[in-house]
């Protein structure tokens, strides 16, 4: 921003140096033209200079609004992989088992409790231990937890004709243990379609901390264990308010 603030300084004191040539060389009766077309090559400046200073600004409000869509609708299918696993053991494959298992699955709604029993330790020795005992005691919908959410469309990307790509697979853990993993992500490419090109290639290098990071739109990870997203806090903020 700086350096456009610089090129309009030195372009209006060009046109400052010009006009004075004019005044001093230029015949009177050319003086009334080219004094217009300087005040245009001004106008002109300034609107160029408005507009570099205007495209960012603009590109960043509209790329934020596209991204709050795209996470929330990431965090709808987060949260169904979270809710397939602790039902099923595993991630769902596709986004169509994902929309069945919202509409059919059940959650198991458990109690726990202390038990104490009396153990033999041998030669007529009996001790009390206490034991910690889960019963279960009914089931829950798991499509109430995503009521008011559009979880029928979750694998759509807002505002385009695409879809997240969602990929499963495995990484290793502790004593050779493979532990299942997904990750669902989308091009900013594709979410920032039709905006300014420049920007978008600067937008997929981004590194800083209150940014998106990387070239995708994502959440969980085929490298770790994770159920995040790789967006700032920022994108939190509404979750945190309800």
């Amino acid at each position: 921003m700086l350096g456009i603030l610089l090129s309009f300084i030195i372009g209006i004191i060009l046109c400052y140096f010009i006009a004075k040539a004019i005044l001093k060389f230029v015949p009177k009766k050319v003086q009334p033209i080219i004094g217009i077309l300087l005040w245009i090559l001004i106008v002109w400046l300034f609107y160029i200079s408005y507009q570099s200073v205007m495209k960012p600004i603009q590109f960043n409000a509209e790329k934020t609004k596209r991204y709050t869509k795209v996470v929330k609708s990431l965090k709808v299918i987060g949260d169904a992989q979270k809710a397939h696993k602790k039902v099923t053991g595993t991630y769902a494959k596709t986004g169509d088992a994902l929309i069945k298992f919202i509409d059919t699955a059940k959650f198991a709604v458990t109690q726990s409790r202390n038990e104490i029993k009396k153990e033999d330790r041998g030669g007529g020795i009996y001790v009390d231990v206490e034991y910690r005992v889960t019963d279960t005691v009914g089931f829950t919908d798991v499509r109430a937890n995503f009521a008011g959410r559009d979880y029928k469309n979750l694998m759509k990307v807002p505002g385009t004709d695409a879809n997240f790509v969602m990929t499963l697979g495995k990484v290793q853990k502790t004593h050779g243990y493979m532990a299942p993993v997904y990750e669902v992500k989308v091009s900013k490419d594709i979410v920032l379609n039709g905006m300014d090109a420049d920007l978008i290639r600067q937008e997929k290098e981004a590194i800083e901390n209150d940014q998106i990071k990387g070239d995708h739109v994502r959440i969980g990870s085929l490298n770790e264990v994770s159920d995040s997203g790789n967006w700032p806090p920022s994108y939190d903020l509404g979750d945190l308010k309800k």
